[in-house]
């Protein structure tokens, strides 16, 4: 898509932040993002060609926005990834050459190992941000390429193994603190006075929840008839999910993806939902109780680490993907539905988890690092209050005036 030409002040700093592929990656960086660009700071997020982040990137507001193309690692597509990896070298390069980075974060995945390459070979300081308790991939290939790394969980801090690593918490965005219940439920069409489970799999929606609550509505239809549905299937099982609420007659919002997600949040009495960390992060911030079944087949299990970290601590609670069945989940969600005391239990477990200063932490960290002309131009922009330009999306290797 492409978008017109906004000029920039090339004396302030240019902050590049990979983060695209997972909603997982791109909200976090969409969060750092607001923090850079309060400090006056230009901002430029480099995401996947997927569906998801075209989606999301209403909520990327003053930043420069690119996708580049990546090609996850998998067994036996070594051919398929160096090709991959090889035409996103040279986006990112075809990207800086106009105006290098200062600073390039990558928020994981395998769409930040080439902007992190190019980023280094242009002088920029280069980071990352480990979301989950076992690091990706991508990350502990590239940890011994940045000068620094922020984790949200303590026990990753030892698995990337990096001399410099600061425990920041996970980024969250400005719009899902303070969110209004009653609001929020009347902006999606839901009544204010009743309860609302959230069913979310994250941003690509996850098969086995959707059948496991399409399984349960019946009998959750006679021991639950006030309770409210607001439920995120992901693109491929949106009609069937549906047709199973209108069966039962249930109020309900049956989306995709929902872009507005702090409405989603702020609704919700109690959530089933996978556990990427952005997820968890953002049960953290609204104080929300969910059940959480791991996507059992995530990378080094990591799903699990993340709910289990939670789990022990009493902020959530756990089922594996093979335990979920219909009996199981009503039995969770009655209890949490029906508890005030549980849930005000679950809640304030989860308030130690929430970091609200996550994104400002990380946002402070590379701007210190900055050169100190590059600061003064910024605080500048920031007293000023002019605010970076708002650049559309575009992909890497088209018409650098677009």
């Amino acid at each position: 898509m492409a978008s017109s030409h906004i000029e920039t002040n090339r004396c302030r700093p240019r902050i590049a932040i990979a983060c695209g592929g997972t909603g997982g990656h791109l909200f976090p960086g969409l969060a750092v993002a607001e923090a850079l660009r309060s400090r006056g700071a230009d901002v430029l997020l480099l995401t996947s060609t997927k569906e998801v982040d075209r989606n999301a990137l209403g909520a990327a507001g003053g930043s420069e926005v690119a996708s580049l193309e990546a090609v996850g690692l998998e067994k036996g597509g070594w051919g398929r990834f160096l090709r991959g990896f090889t035409r996103s070298l040279r986006q990112a390069r075809a990207l800086f050459h106009s105006r290098p980075p200062s600073a390039v974060l990558a928020m994981g995945g395998f769409t930040s190992a080439a902007p992190i390459l190019v980023g280094r070979r242009m002088g920029a300081t280069t980071y990352l941000h480990e979301a989950n308790a076992i690091p990706g991939r991508a990350n502990r290939w590239l940890a011994h390429m940045v000068d620094q790394a922020f984790v949200n969980y303590t026990e990753a801090a030892a698995r990337l193994r990096h001399r410099k690593i600061l425990v920041t918490g996970m980024p969250v965005r400005s719009a899902l603190l303070g969110v209004d219940s009653a609001a929020c439920r009347h902006s999606l069409g839901l009544g204010p006075d009743c309860p609302v489970l959230l069913i979310v799999g994250g941003s690509q929606g996850a098969r086995a929840i959707n059948q496991a609550v399409v399984r349960l509505l019946p009998a959750l239809a006679l021991t639950e008839p006030e309770l409210q549905f607001v439920h995120l299937t992901g693109p491929d099982d949106i009609e069937t999910v549906r047709r199973a609420y209108a069966a039962q007659q249930r109020r309900s919002v049956v989306e995709p993806f929902l872009i507005e997600m702090e409405l989603a949040l702020g609704a919700a009495t109690v959530a089933i939902s996978r556990a990427g960390a952005s997820a968890l992060a953002e049960f953290a911030a609204l104080r929300l109780p969910a059940v959480l079944i791991p996507y059992p087949s995530a990378a080094d299990n990591h799903q699990f680490h993340n709910a289990h970290a939670l789990v022990v601590s009493g902020a959530a609670r756990l089922l594996l993907q093979h335990e979920a069945t219909p009996d199981r989940l009503i039995w969770q969600i009655r209890e949490l539905v029906r508890s005030d005391s549980t849930r005000q239990a679950m809640s304030a477990a989860l308030a130690r988890w929430h970091r609200p200063d996550a994104a400002e932490r990380i946002a402070e960290t590379i701007f210190l690092a900055l050169p100190d002309a590059l600061q003064a131009s910024a605080a500048a922009t920031e007293r000023s209050g002019a605010s970076a330009p708002v650049v559309g999306l575009r992909t890497a290797g088209s018409n650098p005036s677009l």
